[in-house]
């Protein structure tokens, strides 16, 4: 997570396992192994909780352009 700046979904995927595992992982069990590698990774986390709105903004508003790019295709075909 610290070396990519990635999500907690994202390293989820990665690893093959489930984010409430990486959340736990990070939040309880990294400080007691390394806190600096915490700290690093407390602020991605912090940053991507910030940010999280924007993303899923941006998410939505590309799907509404690719359905009004579909309904477009089709009112041409007939």
């Amino acid at each position: 997570m610290a070396e990519h700046s990635a999500t907690v979904r994202s390293t989820a995927a990665a690893f093959g396992i489930s984010k409430s595992t990486v959340h736990k992982d990070v939040t309880v069990r990294l400080p007691l192994l390394h806190a600096g590698l915490y700290a690093q990774v407390r602020h991605i986390i912090e940053t991507n909780k910030q940010e999280r709105h924007i993303r899923g903004g941006l998410a939505t508003k590309r799907k509404y352009e690719r359905e009004k790019q579909f309904r477009r295709g089709e009112k041409r075909a007939e």
